[in-house]
């Protein structure tokens, strides 16, 4: 029997050593909890939301906080390394092909659709026990804590909820009773998820052009062609766009429908999925190809306003999106806070480096931004009022083009933030760069949406008119020290007179990104002044006064060329939003004017 070989001591040397370095890798965030560690949210929250509302689910978002930074995040990362699988052929030989999902893919639907109710919170009572249904706020909050963990998901949740919407309002009344309880229910054995089925070959963003056709066969419709890229590809329902047989060319020809994956008798509907989507990003989630081989389906609402009636649901899509980049942005920030304060380079930490310090305020502003953008965007849906919803139609392509694009960057950073690290896929920033990405495709590129807001909400609804007034009251009653509030609203004021300008001429299209864009910086800086002012009065963190006026000069580019004169102001200012201790008022004051 041979002898064991000894370990030799420098061997011991060497693992001691090594032990002691793996101390020295930043952490990340997980183990925290989410809402707790938010204090952003927490104190804009009671600005926003009812209080005994606010009270009632506190004990619940912080529930979702903590499973966001545990059991979520550990089941999406799973997720993340095991895509849904699709079997064309069950074991009888039968073309009934269906999708394997591994079961942390379940878990997750349990924790959304079951636990929390999300996709129903605002279409029925009883949701979390509150005995109404709950305002839109109610929900976005949800999917913000939601989105840092896992952000596929959301998808099939926020379809549900949209979707369902559509067959409420324009489904007959045979329709409702027979989809809506299962469309709302949180019992996982009856639960009907629902999908839209949309993009086609010749679409794309171009809807009009589709080509898929329905014919009419009694009660019902029978649909031919296919559907290029669906999400939640193998739900129990999907809504769609699609073509009367005859019907005119272009939008106008186009019905909303209603195709259920089983029929009444229990068999297969004819459609099959032809493949699935090998994706960037959004893994966890089944996207495929559709054809369509005489499906059953029931038409929604009038036949030839099928493109308006979806159209419906639009805004609760983008307010969506937006809060997807917002929750997502938090999460970034997050990580790299995680970085900067647990790991020592060139003989200190890292947040101690002037310029990771400037590099953090870039990710900082923009997740701020995004957040109030997404808690007025989402009490501004719940309000009906004629000046409300001119407001909400113009702010819902304005915060899902920025947010969604400042989402890429902020990823980006937070990823540059942990170095070599973040490029490994043991850690969380390679998901969210990818991920990040894809809120720039749904709902609307970034060009469609500056297109919709500049052109047809400023051209044609002259929703920024309503903007303008809503947002010169918030300033004028916020009670704003003089000197910074004369220089918000001369910002506001720009920025609408711009967006004004370039919807006078189609010639002007070019501009409609950056018109659109400062109409996102104009409203949010309006919209951080007062936060941070109230909050302030009220004994809190006035923070957000500072960040109003890092709005102006860093993304509105106010000042011109830069000048280190002029951004003495700024050191202090960072210093203070980078501590943990809150700002007071006088100090926010002092540094907006300085």
């Amino acid at each position: 029997m041979n002898a064991p070989t000894p370990i030799h001591p420098g061997a011991r040397t060497a693992r001691a050593a090594s032990a002691e370095r793996s101390r020295s890798i930043a952490p990340d965030t997980r183990g925290l909890n989410y809402w707790t560690i938010d204090p952003s949210l927490r104190s804009l929250l009671p600005l926003y939301m009812d209080g005994p509302l606010l009270a009632h689910l506190e004990p619940h978002m912080a529930e979702l906080g903590a499973l966001a930074g545990g059991r979520l995040g550990e089941l999406a990362d799973t997720c993340e390394r095991h895509e849904p699988v699709l079997h064309r052929r069950d074991r009888y030989g039968r073309d009934e092909e269906w999708l394997e999902f591994h079961p942390a893919y379940r878990e997750m639907e349990a924790i959304a659709f079951g636990r929390f109710g999300m996709h129903a919170m605002t279409n029925r009572p009883g949701v979390l026990d509150w005995p109404g249904k709950m305002p839109p706020i109610a929900k976005y909050v949800f999917h913000y804590l939601f989105s840092q963990a896992e952000f596929g998901l959301l998808c099939p949740v926020n379809l549900t909820d949209s979707s369902s919407h559509l067959v409420d309002l324009f489904g007959t009344d045979a329709l409702r009773e027979r989809f809506l309880p299962d469309m709302w229910t949180q019992d996982m054995s009856r639960l009907t998820r629902v999908a839209q089925f949309m993009t086609e070959k010749a679409g794309g963003s171009d809807i009009g052009r589709s080509d898929l056709t329905a014919v009419p066969e009694g009660d019902h419709w029978r649909l031919w062609g296919e559907k290029w890229f669906c999400s939640n590809v193998d739900a129990e329902a999907a809504v769609l766009l699609a073509r009367p047989e005859g019907g005119p060319e272009g939008s106008k020809g186009l019905g909303l429908f209603l195709m259920p994956k089983t029929l009444p008798d229990g068999t297969r509907n004819a459609y099959r999925i032809v493949r699935l989507k090998e994706k960037m990003g959004s893994k966890s989630m089944a996207s495929g190809e559709i054809m369509f081989e005489g499906a059953v389906a029931y038409h929604l609402g009038e036949l030839d306003q099928g493109l308006k009636q979806m159209l419906v649901m639009v805004n609760s899509s983008r307010i969506s999106h937006l809060t997807r980049a917002a929750g997502m942005m938090r999460r970034c920030w997050n990580e790299a806070m995680a970085v900067a304060n647990g790991r020592d380079a060139f003989g200190k930490r890292v947040i101690e480096h002037p310029l990771m310090r400037r590099q953090l305020m870039k990710m900082l502003i923009p997740t701020e931004q995004a957040l109030s953008a997404l808690l007025y965007a989402a009490a501004v849906s719940g309000d009906q009022s004629p000046r409300a919803q001119k407001v909400l139609r113009i702010l819902t392509p304005v915060v899902k083009y920025r947010a969604c694009r400042d989402n890429v960057p902020v990823a980006t950073a937070a990823l540059e933030a942990r170095g070599g690290n973040g490029y490994i896929e043991d850690w969380p920033n390679s998901r969210l760069v990818r991920d990040a990405h894809l809120g720039l495709l749904w709902e609307g590129t970034s060009s469609i949406n500056s297109l919709d807001a500049i052109q047809r909400a400023v051209g044609k609804s002259r929703a920024h008119e309503a903007l303008a007034e809503d947002l010169a009251e918030r300033i004028e009653a916020a009670g704003l020290p003089g000197q910074f509030r004369t220089r918000l609203a001369g910002a506001v004021d720009r920025a609408i007179r711009f967006a004004d300008e370039v919807a006078s001429d189609p010639a002007h299209e070019r501009f409609c990104r950056e018109a659109s864009g400062g109409l996102y910086h104009a409203t949010t800086a309006a919209l951080m002044a007062a936060e941070g002012q109230a909050l302030g009065e009220a004994g809190g963190d006035a923070r957000r006064l500072l960040m109003a006026r890092f709005v102006i000069e860093h993304r509105m580019k106010e000042q011109g060329p830069p000048s280190l004169s002029a951004r003495r102001w700024e050191e202090e200012a960072i210093d203070l939003l980078l501590s943990d201790a809150p700002v007071s008022l006088d100090d926010a004051q002092r540094l907006s004017q300085a």
